[in-house]
């Protein structure tokens, strides 16, 4: 059984270049255990509550992520220029996101820790984009992934871009992460 759907359809939330880990959860909010359901939940209430607006790259800017007072986040894409998940390699940040709903990140490029962190718990989509797609994409665009074909529709401007192959992490992310792979494929026993 995939984990990952053929197609993935949401609303956009466009960040600038360079978001780093401090920023996707900051350091006071780290005291939750995502192991704890309840405390999984605060990740997302916190994820990218201190993205500075100059930094954003939103065409308006200061768009929030979600409201205060909501756990999950109205938007399923993060489209971000270069390097996002720079930083500190803190293993809480792709947890954020998933906590606050997010099931793809589409960068130009991403810091490798946060990358890997993203890929080996199973936590959230991560393809790259060779044009600078946080250019073209607007936060609140309808977007529909085609994931098989790596194409990304954006639905409200009815354009079509391009996407890098996953490659060899598509059967990661399809076991659910690292261990549930290894596990798959008998390198550990179950």
């Amino acid at each position: 059984m995939s984990k990952i759907p053929n197609e993935i359809t949401g609303k956009a939330y466009v960040l600038g270049d360079n978001v780093d880990t401090d920023q996707i959860i900051p350091a006071e909010y780290l005291t939750f255990n995502p192991a704890i359901p309840e405390e999984y939940k605060q990740f997302g209430k916190y994820a990218l509550s201190s993205v500075p607006p100059a930094q954003s790259g939103l065409p308006k800017g200061n768009i929030p992520f979600h409201t205060d007072d909501e756990f999950v986040s109205p938007y399923t894409f993060i489209v971000a220029g270069k390097n996002f998940g720079c930083g500190s390699s803190r293993e809480h940040a792709p947890v954020a996101l998933d906590a606050a709903g997010i099931k793809v990140v589409i960068a130009e490029f991403y810091a490798r820790i946060f990358f890997r962190n993203a890929v080996n718990g199973g936590y959230l989509v991560p393809f790259e984009c060779s044009a600078r797609l946080c250019d073209k994409v607007c936060t609140g665009d309808e977007l529909k992934l085609d994931v098989l074909n790596c194409k990304l529709h954006n639905l409200t401007t009815n354009e079509i871009y391009p996407l890098n192959p996953l490659g060899e992490i598509a059967p990661i992310l399809n076991a659910g992460g690292i261990f549930a792979y290894a596990k798959q494929v008998g390198m550990l026993k179950s």
